[in-house]
C-alpha cells in the first residue's frame, strides 16, 4: 500500500511538473542591420534572375530587426492595390520611376490575410509621380498603389507596426 502512494505521488509530481512547461515558442528571427551598397546591388540582381513572365513584384530581404523587417521590391509591372489595416509602410526609391496613388478605395476588395486587404486597383485617391531618391510613407488603413510603373522600380520598403 505505501509503495503504491509513493507511487501515486511521484507520478503526480511528474504529471504536474509536466504540464506546468512552457509552450515552444518560435525561433527568434535573425538580426541584420545593416546592409551595404554592394549587397543591394547584389539583391537587384538576384531579383531580377528570380522574377518570372508576368510578375509584378520580387522581394528581398533588407534589414531584420524585431517586428521591423525592411525588403527590397523589385517592380517591373503595376500589381495589385494593398491597403494594411495595422501597418504603416515606408518606401524609399532605390531606381526608377512610377506614378503612385494613396486613399481612395480598394476595386475587387479581397482579404490577403488577417491585417491586409489588396485590390485590383483603387478608385479615387491622390496619384504623384515617384522618382529615385524620393522618401514616403504610407499611413496604416490607407490604400496605395503602384498605377504605372516606368520600366522598373526598385524600393526599399519597411512595414512599420503600430506599438
Amino acid at each position: 500500500m505505501r509503495r503504491t502512494i509513493v507511487s501515486l505521488a511521484f507520478t503526480l509530481v511528474a504529471a504536474v511538473a509536466l504540464a506546468k512547461q512552457p509552450a515552444p515558442q518560435a525561433p527568434e528571427k535573425p538580426t541584420k542591420t545593416f546592409t551595404s551598397a554592394a549587397e543591394v546591388a547584389a539583391l537587384i540582381a538576384k531579383a531580377k534572375s528570380e522574377r518570372k513572365d508576368g510578375q509584378p513584384l520580387v522581394t528581398e530581404p533588407m534589414l531584420e530587426l524585431g517586428s521591423y523587417d525592411g525588403h527590397l521590391e523589385y517592380r517591373a509591372s503595376v500589381g495589385n492595390a494593398a491597403v494594411h489595416e495595422k501597418e504603416a509602410e515606408a518606401f524609399y526609391v532605390i531606381d526608377g520611376s512610377a506614378t503612385l496613388v494613396t486613399g481612395g478605395q480598394l476595386v475587387k476588395q479581397t482579404r490577403t490575410n488577417p491585417e491586409n486587404l489588396s485590390g485590383s486597383a483603387i478608385e479615387g485617391g491622390s496619384s504623384r509621380t515617384i522618382a529615385k531618391g524620393d522618401f514616403i510613407l504610407v499611413p496604416e488603413n490607407t490604400p496605395h498603389w503602384f498605377s504605372s510603373i516606368d520600366g522598373v522600380l526598385v524600393l526599399f520598403s519597411m512595414h512599420v507596426p503600430r506599438p
